[in-house]
This record gives C-alpha cells, sequence and structure tokens, in this order.
C-alpha cells in the first residue's frame, strides 16, 4: 500500500482559521509592527490583500535595522470589469487618501490599490464596501474576479455574459462571516450550530481558481488562462449557450519540469440556466480530487492531466446529474482591444483608452474623475488592462471629448500596434515573488523594439508581446507571440510563437538573457518576418513555420488543449 501524502501545510492553516478568521483581527490591531505574521498574510488573501513591501527600500532601510517599508496591496473584484461612475469617483479618492496616489488595472478587470498602509486597512476596506464593491474572495484559494467580454457594440450578448459573470461570482462567493466581522465590524454570531461553506467546505479550494466568459471572436479574456470559461455561442446574434472549457492555467516554476502553462479543453456545450450550476459542480470536482499535498501541484491543469480530459467530462456530469451536450463550433480571431470611438446601433458612443500597464496615475485619475462627474453611463475594465468608457449619450459626448483632451487622454490609443497589444504584471518593487522588472522594464523594451518595427515597416502590424517579473504568469505570458519572463534581476526567458488569438502556448525560445540581447535576437527575426511572412500570417504563426521554434503538426509540442463531444 502507498504511504499517504502529509497535506500542504496551508491546508492545516484554513482547516485551524475558524473560516478564514484565525488571528487576523488580533494582528491587525498589533500597532507594534506594520506587518503581519506568515499565517496572518496567508488568510489575509481570501479577503482581497496582499502584504508587500517596497524592494527598493529594503537595502537602505536594513542598513539602518529598520524593518521592511510593510504596505498592502488590495484587489477589488468588479465581476465582468463593469463600474458605475460612482464607484470609479470612491477608487479615486482611495487612491489619494490612502494608497499611493495610483490606480492599477488588472489583467483579471480587477481595481488594484498599492501603498495602504496598515493602520489604514481596514478603513480602506469599509468605504470600498460602502461604494457596493468588496474585496472578499479577490485572492486566496477560491474563485477570483469573473471576467467577461466588456464589449458594449454586442449589446445584447454582452448583457447576457455580465449577467453571467455575476451570478458566477455571487453565487460562489464564500459564506464565512469573517470577512463582515473582520472589516465591516459584524456582529459576530454565537450559535451552537456550526458555521458552513456550502460549496467549498473548510478547507476551500487546493488553490486559486479563475473564471471567465467570452463573446467570439474576440478572446480578450484569454479563456485559455482559466480554470474554467464559458464561450458564447451565438445564434442570430443571441446567446443561445456556452461551450465550456476546462483546466486552462499559466504559472510554473523556472526548472521544475513538473509545473507548466497549459491550455484548457474544451469538454462540452451548456445552457444558459445551466451555467451558474455548471461553474459550482466544476469548483465542487476541483475541491473533491485537487492536489492538497503540493501546493505547485494544486490547480486543476493539473487535476485534469493526472487523469485526463475524458476523466473530467465524465465526472462533472456525475456530479451534475446530467451529461453537457457536444461542443459547438466558434471561432476567435484575436485576444486585443479595440480602440477609438465606436458607435453602437442604439446611437451611444463607447471610447476605449489604452492604459499602460493599467497604471492610472494623478494626470490621469484627474482626468478621468472628472468624467466620472458627467457621465451616465459606465467604465469597463478589459483584460488587457486598459479602460472604455462605455456608453456615452451624444448629448455627453462633446463634454467628455473636452476633458479627454484637456488632460492627454484623447489620443492615448495613437500608439504603435506593438505598445496597444502589451500587458505588464506589477512586478518590482512590491510584489515579493518578482526575479526582476516587468511594468517598468516594458516600456523602454517596447521603445527599442518599435524602432525595429518600424525599420521592418511593420508599425501597424499587431504583435502580443507580454512581459512579467516571474513564471507565475499573472500577465499571461505564455500565451503571448513575444514575452520575457523574468528569471533573474536584469535576465529574461524569452519566449516566441504563441497564437495571435491566444489559443495557442509560445515556446521557449532563449534562456537568461537581457532586455539588450533579447531586442537583437528578436531583430533578424522581425526583419524576416517582414520580408517572408505570407499574406495575413501573424508573427507567432510566422515564427513556427520559419522554424525559430520546433512545433508538431497540431501546434507547439506540450500541452495542447483538446475538444471533447458526446
Amino acid at each position: 500500500m502507498s504511504e499517504e501524502k502529509e497535506l500542504a501545510y496551508n491546508e492545516h492553516l484554513k482547516t485551524d482559521s475558524n473560516y478564514l478568521r484565525g488571528t487576523l483581527a488580533e494582528g491587525l490591531a498589533n500597532t507594534s509592527t506594520g506587518g503581519l505574521t506568515e499565517d496572518e498574510q496567508q488568510l489575509l488573501k481570501f479577503h482581497g490583500c496582499y502584504l508587500q513591501d517596497d524592494r527598493d527600500l529594503r537595502a537602505g532601510r536594513r542598513k539602518k535595522k529598520l524593518e521592511k517599508a510593510f504596505s498592502f496591496l488590495i484587489r477589488v473584484r468588479v465581476p465582468g470589469g463593469v463600474a458605475t461612475p460612482e464607484q470609479w469617483i470612491k477608487m479615486d479618492d482611495l487612491a489619494n487618501t490612502y494608497a499611493n496616489g495610483t490606480i492599477k488595472l488588472t489583467t483579471r478587470q480587477a481595481f488594484q490599490l498599492h501603498g495602504v498602509i496598515k493602520t489604514q486597512l481596514k478603513k480602506t476596506i469599509q468605504e470600498i464596501n460602502s461604494s457596493a464593491m468588496d474585496t472578499i474572495a479577490a485572492c486566496g484559494d477560491v474563485n477570483r474576479n469573473v471576467m467577461c467580454n466588456p464589449n458594449p457594440f454586442l449589446s445584447q450578448a454582452h448583457a447576457d455574459a455580465l449577467e453571467i459573470s455575476k451570478g458566477i461570482s455571487e453565487h460562489l462567493t464564500p459564506h464565512t462571516g469573517a470577512y463582515h466581522e473582520i472589516w465591516l465590524d459584524g456582529e459576530k454570531v454565537e450559535s451552537s450550530k456550526e458555521e458552513t461553506e456550502p460549496i467549498y467546505g473548510k478547507t476551500y479550494l487546493p488553490r486559486k481558481f479563475k473564471i471567465a466568459v467570452a463573446i467570439p471572436p474576440s478572446n480578450d479574456v484569454d479563456i485559455h488562462a482559466n480554470d474554467l470559461s464559458f464561450i458564447a455561442i451565438l445564434e442570430d446574434d443571441k446567446v443561445v449557450g456556452y461551450n465550456v472549457s476546462v483546466g486552462g492555467g499559466m504559472g510554473m516554476t523556472h526548472g521544475v519540469e513538473a509545473t507548466y502553462p497549459r491550455l484548457a479543453d474544451i469538454i462540452g456545450f451548456c445552457t444558459p440556466d445551466q451555467v451558474v450550476d455548471v461553474a459550482e459542480k466544476v469548483v465542487m470536482v476541483q475541491r473533491d480530487f485537487g492536489d492538497r499535498t503540493d501546493r505547485k501541484h494544486a490547480r486543476l491543469k493539473y487535476t485534469i492531466d493526472d487523469r485526463e480530459p475524458g476523466w473530467f467530462l465524465k465526472t462533472l456530469n456525475e456530479y451534475l446529474g446530467y451529461d453537457l451536450e457536444p461542443v459547438r463550433e466558434f471561432e476567435f480571431t484575436h485576444n486585443g482591444d479595440q480602440f477609438g470611438w465606436m458607435e453602437d446601433d442604439s446611437g451611444n458612443y463607447h471610447l476605449n483608452l489604452f492604459i499602460e500597464g493599467g497604471r492610472l496615475f494623478e494626470k490621469e485619475r484627474e482626468g478621468l474623475r472628472k468624467i466620472a462627474e458627467i457621465h451616465k453611463g459606465d467604465f469597463r475594465l478589459t483584460g488587457n488592462q486598459n479602460l472604455i468608457i462605455a456608453n456615452i449619450a451624444a448629448s455627453e459626448r462633446k463634454a467628455i471629448e473636452a476633458i479627454l483632451s484637456e488632460y492627454g487622454l484623447l489620443e492615448s490609443h495613437e500608439q504603435s500596434a506593438l505598445r496597444l497589444n502589451s500587458i505588464a504584471c506589477v512586478a518590482l518593487p512590491t510584489c515579493g515573488l518578482a526575479l526582476a522588472e516587468a511594468e517598468r522594464g516594458l516600456p523602454g523594451v517596447i521603445d527599442e523594439l518599435d524602432k525595429v518595427v518600424a525599420e521592418a515597416g511593420l508599425s501597424e502590424d499587431a504583435i502580443t508581446i507580454r512581459m512579467t517579473g516571474c513564471p507565475n504568469g499573472c500577465g499571461r505570458p505564455f500565451l503571448a507571440e513575444i514575452a520575457f519572463v523574468g528569471r533573474a534581476p536584469g535576465k529574461y526567458n524569452l519566449y516566441l510563437g504563441g497564437g495571435h488569438a491566444g489559443d495557442r502556448l509560445n515556446k521557449l525560445f532563449r534562456e537568461a538573457v537581457t532586455r539588450e540581447e533579447a531586442i537583437e535576437l528578436l531583430r533578424p527575426i522581425i526583419e524576416d518576418y517582414s520580408k517572408s511572412r505570407n499574406k495575413g500570417e501573424k508573427f507567432g504563426d510566422f515564427v513556427i513555420r520559419a522554424g525559430y521554434v520546433k512545433a508538431t503538426i497540431n501546434g507547439l509540442d506540450f500541452h495542447q488543449n483538446v475538444n471533447l463531444s458526446n
């Protein structure tokens, strides 16, 4: 008989936490330190926060024998990425009052505040909740912010998908009263009846869980990077149901072959009224079968690979009590955003602004706040860190356009196609996992690559480029046509060959190169692409066809997705 493996430490922590309470309240009240214990930090993630420190200041503070410059990241859930003008104003207030003066738009359509100190953490979360938003389950071993195609042109399809996203988010939100007790001064309920989590159970999930809803032909939520996605199937512009994909994920660890990025498997089709049930049962299968002994092997992608997609579909159908229908046909053509002004059939206008790295500084914030003060529509965060000012009435457009012009935002999208298709995670100086720069590093790389691209006559050609400070995959780098993945200070692994529509993993091209070395490696490839590409051929497809990275007949030679049909 094989020896049973020991559970990972976090499993014991969750069991003993009394449904995510632990000693968090006491740790937050301790003013002798700006930090928290390791156990408290782990539980804090379930409440939407991470403890960080400014790594630029570490050496100097260590020299002076001072505690690290601790502060907190707060992630605010925005299901489907849609926020009201009032919510936008609240986030702007918080950025100015409690955070570091910036707002970060994340690759999961959420808001992030950085630099909130411990003594202001509770007050900040209370104010977030006062605007009908929350941070619960924005991090931790639970379902995270549910993504949704934000395109306001697909008005009815988007409305349907947005409602689905909100429904999933609400249904999978943890039931624990800990959040209200700790942050909102909710009354502690004394009862002999033990608190329960009807979906998650006492130990929640083995690891984080990510869900997205996409509307073809746009894959702007990168369904293949998510544990679970619903792909809208339209007939006569109406959503008749959703294909179900499972097992995507980007995270890996350098040098550990047992960890890897993986594309999702498309396993079936469900009707709109089945979506929430399917989401619940997929989560429950992962809850019951996911690996709780090794956190590096605990995502749904490994649960499926350890068995196989057919097993997962069979097991899911058993949990559902009915079978998913066969996969229906669809096509993705891109995973980027559309920029500039657009008008829909109802006469409303929408403007997609390019926000480099998703970071809004004081000037941009001031302009957007002025817009929020007069805007009657909404704001939509995209999965590519950009922002749509949506549903602008014709009577509003002139005033909004004037504000945008005053603050230099009207021409935000007048950039190279390469820059418009870029994503960078936060990385240094605040992310504790970062091995190299990303948000602060990618703009300079694009400056140099833009020169190469312009010389090759490709400035108008969209090539997806992404940079992350480590291999955990927060910026979905392994789906990009060009990706820089942090390996060490100033060094990156360079990946090439991802699918332009986010439907193929890229492949390692060179290890541990500097940004300058990477640009020189890319120069002849970009020049060759300009001269030798086929009509309409995307850069990722070309580097495979030209042999710069090896591939099999079905794409790259590892962990490709499959389509299952009943």
